[in-house]
């Protein structure tokens, strides 16, 4: 076994609708958007992560890129299992064997998820030569990497705000008592921009560019302490055709959100209403805690914590709580054994 040992390599994974992450060794080797581009004619994968995003809206017909997970979970099987296996290759431990190293995973799936879903990504695991595997729900493994001591007998609330979904639990005991998964998130958050710079400025922007909106100026209430600056953003004209730039505020933006953010407020009262009395009066106490990209929207915390009339926290380095808590876990496997699923 010692040996076995030896060869083994362990790695945990959150892998995201947006941005896949990866440690090994207890620190974040990998983190890099979840996206591929592939060569048409050869059906060859020709750039993972920045290189293939910086690609994308940019592509002829020779070249297309692929976003391999929906709504967090494996929409395009194979160009998955190739975008993991190049970002387990570019791990700089494992870049230097000699030859591939047997591994041991950890790997994050949201919790609204299917049997056939999880077969999937335990199928892809197993390709790329993982001897063990686990599986750690996602709002669960949000809350280790928050820091919360989730083997006690209290009640604690996580919003984990992801790409493709948001994930809203309430964790006691190791266990999720009640959870809601909903389909409103990061991506969403970008399209609403993208329609609304065409609905009022008649400007069609790209993907890209109303992702670099949000981050930017990105609002979710118009109330802000410290508001961004207005940008400047280019795009097409509709009416012309011709480029063209337009001035925003973050109020705009705002305005943008505002019936995808309702929508998240929906799940997050509809959720507290549901948890067993006990469990509310803990989280009374304590609060509720956000994770995930979603969570960075300015003014979110605020605008939460005005709905439920409950102390809002955000985590720190929001966007890798989740990988933290799976890192966590794994390298405390023995500790956090009920907590993972084989």
């Amino acid at each position: 076994m010692g040996f076995f040992d030896f060869m083994t390599e362990d790695i945990a994974i959150d892998l995201g609708t947006a941005n896949t992450l990866i440690i090994h060794n207890g620190k974040v080797v990998i983190d890099s958007p979840s996206i591929v581009a592939r060569n048409r004619m050869t059906g060859k994968i020709i750039a993972t992560g920045k290189e293939a995003s910086l690609m994308q809206g940019k592509t002829h017909e020779n070249i297309k890129t692929i976003r391999p997970l929906k709504d967090g979970v494996i929409a395009d099987f194979q160009a998955s299992e190739e975008m993991i296996k190049e970002f387990v290759k570019k791990i700089p431990a494992i870049k230097k064997k000699f030859f591939p190293p047997a591994l041991r995973m950890v790997i994050c799936i949201p919790s609204g998820i299917t049997e056939v879903e999880k077969r999937a990504v335990k199928d892809s695991a197993t390709h790329m030569n993982a001897k063990e595997i686990y599986l750690i729900y996602e709002p669960m493994a949000a809350a280790i990497g928050v820091g919360i001591d989730i083997m006690e007998p209290k009640g604690n609330m996580i919003i984990d705000i992801g790409g493709g979904t948001t994930e809203i639990a309430v964790i006691a005991l190791a266990g999720i008592v009640y959870d809601q998964s909903v389909k409103v998130a990061g991506d969403l958050f970008t399209n609403d921009i993208m329609y609304y710079m065409r609905t009022q400025h008649n400007l069609y922007v790209g993907e890209s560019t109303a992702e670099k909106v949000k981050i930017n100026i990105g609002a979710a209430t118009e109330d802000l302490d410290t508001p961004p600056e207005d940008m400047l953003v280019q795009g097409r004209d509709l009416l012309s055709g011709k480029p063209k730039q337009v001035q925003v505020s973050f109020r705009e933006i705002a305005k943008a959100l505002d019936k995808s953010i309702l929508r998240i407020e929906d799940a997050v009262m509809e959720t507290l209403s549901k948890t067993p009395p006990e469990l509310a009066a803990d989280i009374y106490n304590t609060g509720i805690y956000l994770a995930g990209g979603g969570s960075m929207l300015r003014g979110l915390d605020k605008r939460l914590s005005r709905k439920t009339d409950l102390p809002v926290y955000v985590a720190e380095d929001p966007l890798r709580a989740v990988v933290r808590g799976t890192g966590i876990a794994l390298k405390e496997l023995d500790k956090y054994k009920s907590v993972l699923m084989k």
